[in-house]
């Protein structure tokens, strides 16, 4: 069977990341074997400076152990012949020794002693001369002579002077730096070889585990193969390996949701339209009933109309709540009394509303008159199921207010059992916060949304076996002539809000 994923196909980005010899491991490698050639190359100049100290400091003890035969001779004299033995064995061109006195005397010398002449003084020498010196010597042609100094050896004077040819000081530095560019070359391949295996095992496959996994995961969610099972190491790719099963998880169980959603706002879709035909149905009954005359219908009628004009504009905004959207709230100062009498009416709670002296006819609110008349609908409903579950008709609702700063706090306390452990978790979840059988748990979540669209807030003070409290923090009315919205428009609450 054909493979149809996304991974297989060759122009695939993954598939060309993955096929490309110069991935993460091979810049590792390369990485690693540059680091050590580097190292290498600022090590090579201290051991050929070392080898040449070495060796220059052998031929002035050479140069020394000569000079005792001169002095050991008859009245201190020997000819020139024997001189250029003792010379040539010391492989030297010349020997000075400067005494205790402080005078240099010539103790050995090979005849006319070279123009080209360049010095080493081995008792006084720092990084950089130590480190240059042997460059300078390479970079000759091997046709010098070297002057050296140095302390005495073997002699009780002050220092020691020879005059040495650089040219077999050169071949063995040339052969030393052959020797160690080689060496560089092994150990670098080596290092980088053992450190590439190391970092591939524990870093590179680990995180192509990863990136496989998420690049799966990206290519089709439900795929079982794009499940990362995590390794259980304890470093920071152990960690990712876990956060990275969970946002799999978290983001399947999102995906779940929103199908859910889907399916769920067609089916709204679909009731919506039903509802809209049967409201208007019913807007038209109202007309006829209207017109009737009747004293008894006039009075029962208006609450009537208003009921199916909000249900109207509900039913009219119902798509927009299934797309996590809301209509933009326009903000009004809103008579808080009347607005709680309305709410309480529609509510069926006639009679059982108790409102706080402290909300007298100045006590004003600046929100969205629609979607607050909703908040208050939702929490009076629920405070009048809650206590009619127990004790049917019985319980009131009591409504308190108070300002705090530039908010208008509204408490609604009932007298229902209070809410279960399972509600109070997820109270304001929609599908999750309903606190009895059969509730779909979206009114409390519409409230607190709505709540917060109009620059307030809604949350669960107290519950209890006494009842429960809900807070419903808005915006205070302002000032006549202030500003009341940021475009400047001034709305005012209808009548019957």
């Amino acid at each position: 069977m054909a493979d149809d994923s996304p991974l297989s196909d060759p122009q695939h980005p993954a598939s060309r990341r993955a096929a490309w010899p110069g991935g993460l491991s091979g810049r590792l490698l390369l990485a690693t074997i540059l680091v050590v050639v580097l190292a290498n190359v600022f090590a090579v100049p201290l051991l050929l400076a070392n080898r040449q100290r070495e060796w220059l400091s052998d031929r002035v003890a050479a140069g020394e152990l000569a000079s005792f035969v001169v002095t050991a001779a008859p009245s201190g004299k020997v000819n020139e012949q024997l001189k250029a033995k003792i010379l040539a064995s010391a492989g030297l061109a010349a020997v000075g020794i400067q005494a205790d006195d402080g005078v240099m005397r010539l103790v050995l010398a090979a005849g006319k002693l070279p123009h080209t002449v360049y010095r080493i003084d081995l008792r006084e020498q720092d990084f950089f001369s130590s480190v240059s010196e042997p460059l300078e010597t390479l970079s000759g042609g091997g046709d010098r002579m070297v002057l050296v100094t140095d302390r005495p050896h073997y002699t009780s004077g002050e220092l020691v002077e020879i005059l040495v040819p650089d040219a077999p000081l050169r071949a063995i530095l040339l052969a030393n730096l052959g020797e160690l560019l080689v060496g560089a070359l092994f150990t670098s391949a080596m290092a980088g070889a053992l450190v590439y295996l190391f970092l591939n095992f524990f870093l590179v496959r680990p995180m192509q585990r990863i990136t496989r996994s998420m690049e799966r995961f990206r290519a089709d969610p439900a795929d079982p193969a794009a499940r990362l099972a995590p390794s259980g190491r304890r470093d920071e790719i152990g960690r990712a390996e876990v956060e990275l099963e969970r946002m799999q998880a978290d983001v399947r169980a999102a995906l779940a949701s929103r199908a859910r959603l889907a399916a769920l706002g067609e089916a709204v879709a679909k009731i919506n339209h039903e509802m809209r035909n049967m409201l208007t149905s019913a807007q038209m009954a109202s007309e006829r009933l209207a017109a009737s005359g009747d004293p008894v219908v006039a009075r029962t009628l208006p609450p009537l109309e208003r009921a199916l004009d909000r249900a109207v504009r509900l039913a009219t905004n119902v798509l927009a709540f299934g797309r996590t959207e809301e209509p933009s709230p326009i903000p009004a100062i809103v008579p808080l009394r009347a607005a709680l009498e309305a709410a309480a009416e529609d509510s069926n709670l006639a009679g059982r509303l108790r409102v706080s002296e402290a909300i007298d006819d100045e006590a004003r609110v600046f929100a969205d008159p629609d979607q607050l008349h909703r908040i208050l609908i939702n929490l009076m409903r629920n405070a009048r199921e809650a206590m009619d579950a127990g004790r049917p008709g019985e319980g009131v609702i009591r409504v308190d207010f108070r300002v705090d700063g530039a908010a208008a706090v509204i408490r609604l306390a009932d007298q229902g059992p209070g809410l279960p452990e399972r509600a109070r978790t997820n109270l304001f979840q929609p599908f999750l916060g309903s606190a009895r059988s059969g509730g779909a748990g979206l009114g409390l979540a519409i409230s607190r949304e709505l709540a917060k669209a109009n620059g307030g807030d809604l949350a669960l003070a107290e519950t209890g076996p006494s009842g429960a409290v809900f807070e419903l923090r808005l915006p205070i009315a302002p000032e006549p002539g202030a500003p009341r919205h940021g475009d400047g428009r001034e709305a005012t609450a209808p009548a019957d809000a």
